[in-house]
């Protein structure tokens, strides 16, 4: 090893979800070893009011906190902020941008994902991902009459329902909203939501902000370094009003995208066969791929995520998967030795069960984080693992347009081709309930309201119960199910 070079027992990088997480549960179980955790936002994520709602379903809030406050829990936990510059796994070597190089026993990194953007360097084009992009779309949003969405992800989701005072073009590349989360059942038992008034949210947002001082903000825009994923309830506490008194309204476009996004001189140039002067005079004006054209102040770019990787590939070997993200083993570890990965960076490379499937999600990254660690202890202490129980469920609380929204199993019929039937639940305004079945078993639930249908869900997705003889009384409203199975 190179002199004057220092060594840790464990270095993890990223200050999300997945990497905090990671660093946590390694340096309370190795309180002797010194672990790094490499983060390049001056501030990082943590896991607060977590609670186990049932087997496999979990909710937590996340807050943004200073590094400072991981370092007074673990002493022997150190946090550089930095982003990394290269790594050698064969040397066991990672430096980072601010000119430091460490050498490692195990690796671990967390470094999460970068928003697909729409186009590189536009200014009238906003992808919004880490606190300081959301800060950006609340000071540009108080100035807009009109925006331009993009995408049908999470953040698509929340952004088209929190914005006041602002009209919203909607453009979606699928038929329904929301497809990566629910069916366009789901969908139009929530579109009447975005019509009317906001009722006052339930509960109080519980995180904790704080904001990077103007140097700190200063580097990591200059760098173009992200910051971490935002959190689950990111549009709290930030309000997201336009110019306009009364609230503006959402128009969706379906099955489009975007197929040229034009500067108001550009658009004014172009030979294109329309009425200018009827779109009126905006900053930008996108054309979609249904040859519709709208003028407005800018355009959101929230269409998914790509892993983090770049930093680490160069002059090592790691194994890709189809997504780009670091394929993983049912370790967490990667192709490099004492190299593993967890969160949104990787991709899951061992074969799922059958009622599993990785989606880029805060429950994933942080269950992917702690097993991660459980894996690098495990490894260094020589004693066996096996695949942790979460990993046997897919399952997710969140939620949408002020309902609860509770996803398990193959919640969409993922995987099942024509071999499935559903049976679906809808009270109108109140709560939305769909089974997906296959061969008289339950394999996946979506649960939209307060259904208090999700233990007794789990229980039977879990247990694989032959259900047929009950055919649609499974979901009458009038019998109480939680009888028939708890």
């Amino acid at each position: 090893m190179s002199t004057g070079c220092p060594f840790f027992t464990f270095v993890i990088v990223g200050g999300g979800i997945a990497g905090v997480t990671c660093a946590e549960q390694i340096a309370s179980q190795f309180a002797s070893d010194d672990v790094c955790l490499l983060t390049a936002s001056p501030l990082v994520k943590t896991v607060t009011n977590f609670k186990q709602v049932s087997k496999t379903l979990e909710e937590f809030d996340v807050e943004e906190q200073p590094s400072s406050v991981l370092e007074e829990k673990y002493p022997n936990l150190k946090v550089i902020q930095s982003a990394v510059k290269l790594l050698r796994a064969k040397e066991h070597l990672l430096q980072a941008e601010n000119g430091q190089t460490f050498h490692y026993k195990k690796l671990c990194i967390c470094s999460g994902a970068r928003p697909k953007l729409l186009t590189q360097d536009n200014p009238h084009v906003l992808g919004i991902r880490d606190t300081d992009s959301a800060q950006e779309f609340q000071k540009r949003l108080s100035k807009a009459k009109r925006i331009v969405v993009i995408g049908n992800g999470g953040i698509a989701l929340e952004l088209v329902y929190e914005v006041e005072g602002c009209e919203v073009i909607w453009a979606v590349k699928d038929r329904a909203i929301g497809n990566t989360f629910f069916d366009a059942g789901a969908a139009q038992f929530l579109i009447p939501s975005l019509e009317v008034d906001k009722k006052e949210r339930s509960l109080p947002c519980k995180r904790a902000r704080y904001t990077t001082d103007k140097t700190g903000a200063g580097q990591s825009g200059a760098t173009g370094e992200l910051g971490s994923a935002l959190g689950p309830d990111w549009h709290e506490g930030i309000e997201l009003r336009g110019t306009e008194q009364n609230s503006s309204g959402v128009h969706i476009e379906y099955e489009c995208e975007v197929d040229k996004i034009y500067t108001q001189q550009e658009f004014l140039q172009s030979q294109l066969d329309t009425n200018k002067s009827e779109l009126g005079l905006w900053p930008a004006y996108v054309q979609l791929t249904n040859g519709k054209i709208y003028g407005c102040d800018f355009v959101v770019s929230a269409t998914g995520v790509v892993p983090n990787t770049d930093p680490f590939l160069s002059g090592n070997n790691f194994e890709l998967a189809g997504d780009h993200g670091l394929r993983v083993d049912d370790h967490m570890r990667t192709s490099e030795q004492d190299v593993y990965a967890a969160g949104d960076v990787c991709t899951a490379g061992w074969e799922p069960s059958a009622l599993w499937q990785q989606m880029r999600l805060w429950t994933q990254a942080r269950q992917m984080g702690w097993y991660a660690a459980r894996c690098m202890a495990a490894d260094v202490l020589e004693e066996p693992i096996e695949l942790d129980f979460c990993f046997e469920l897919f399952s997710h609380i969140t939620k949408f347009f002020n309902y609860k929204v509770v996803l398990l199993g193959k919640f969409n019929a993922q995987g099942l081709g024509q071999d499935h039937e559903l049976l679906v639940r809808c009270t109108k305004g109140q709560e939305y309930v769909k089974v997906v079945l296959t061969g008289g078993r339950m394999v996946g639930a979506v649960l939209i309201g307060e259904t208090d249908l999700e233990e007794t869900f789990e229980n039977l997705i879990l247990n694989q119960m032959d259900l047929s003889r009950y055919g649609e009384e499974l979901l009458n409203p009038n019998i109480d199910i939680e009888d028939y199975f708890d």
